[in-house]
């Protein structure tokens, strides 16, 4: 199963390469995330893969959106014979030097990649340890939580650097806006009606997905995805304008800042493994809710931002 998925990552990259129509892209690309969501899941990393559809998910729509609102501007002012002429050598270059570079690097992966065995010396100390140090009984929260909890702290300071930055970069200054131009999903009434049942589905699953990171695939991070994802279908659905962008703003800060302090209080301390087992998973429930929220509200601003405030 693995190996066919691998083929189809070859045919849907020569499919991404050749195509020249946006929607289709877009539709290909989400075909590529859910083929690398399937290879996760089939190689042992649940959580991971459910990230992965997650990420896809809202990516997709995001983009479908935004081509949704773009799309209108395109002006075609070329003659026939030009615009032939550069398709034939956006083609070729868009098709032939990027699968050549491709087999270049994939030659010199397999020449270079080494052959002796695996050390699973850090991989068996995870797996032995982290039931009564972290707690809890998914091994990757408690890495992400416990062992690796620097990077998380680095990770959920990237997205407020990226939120911020998107929202002094972007032309409008406008932190809300009353109404503006809904998407065009609103004219349909199957879509309309199967989307509000999908709207309950994906919030309960998300805080599903939070309340239970520590016992079973999923956290805060996928969580947070899903609870952003409630509110994009909202938008296309409803009207999201009604949302209080600025409050978000505050919550995410506040979030980040109350996330810092328990982990300096809790993990840099080293107190937490004295604690008894539900403590640990009191620490850890709070802390996959913090991180979801966090990532709800970063993912929330950023559709925000680019398809309510600067939709024209």
């Amino acid at each position: 199963m693995v190996y066919a998925l691998f083929l189809l990552f070859v045919i849907i990259a020569v499919c991404i390469l050749i195509e020249e129509r946006n929607i289709r892209l877009i539709i290909y690309m989400t075909i590529f995330s859910l083929t690398a969501s399937a290879s996760f899941f089939f190689l042992g990393s649940p959580d991971v893969a459910m990230a992965e559809a997650a990420v896809g998910a809202f990516t997709t729509i995001f983009f479908v959106v935004c081509f949704e609102k773009y799309d209108d501007l395109k002006v075609d002012r070329l003659p026939q014979s030009v615009k032939k002429v550069q398709k034939n050598k956006k083609r070729w270059k868009a098709l032939v030097l990027p699968l050549g570079f491709t087999v270049l690097l994939f030659g010199l992966f397999l020449y270079f990649m080494p052959d002796g065995e695996v050390n699973t010396y850090l991989k068996e100390q995870y797996l032995s340890r982290f039931m009564y140090e972290i707690g809890g009984e998914n091994a990757v929260t408690a890495i992400y939580l416990g062992y690796r909890v620097y990077d998380t702290l680095f990770e959920a300071l990237v997205l407020i650097i990226s939120v911020i930055a998107v929202s002094h970069m972007s032309y409008s200054s406008k932190e809300s806006v009353s109404d503006g131009r809904h998407s065009d999903v609103e004219r349909s009434v199957v879509v309309v009606t199967v989307m509000r049942i999908v709207c309950a589905v994906v919030l309960l699953f998300g805080v599903y997905l939070i309340f239970n990171g520590h016992i079973t695939a999923g956290g805060g991070f996928q969580g947070g995805l899903f609870i952003a994802i409630f509110f994009v279908c909202r938008y296309l659905i409803y009207n999201i304008y009604d949302l209080p962008i600025k409050k978000m703003f505050r919550l995410e800060e506040f979030i980040f800042f109350f996330t810092l302090l328990i982990v300096i209080f809790i993990v840099f301390l080293g107190v937490h493994a004295h604690f008894p087992p539900t403590f640990q998973a009191i620490y850890m429930v709070v802390m996959n809710l913090m991180i979801g929220l966090k990532v709800g509200c970063g993912f929330v601003i950023l559709f925000y931002r680019f398809i309510a405030i600067e939709r024209g």
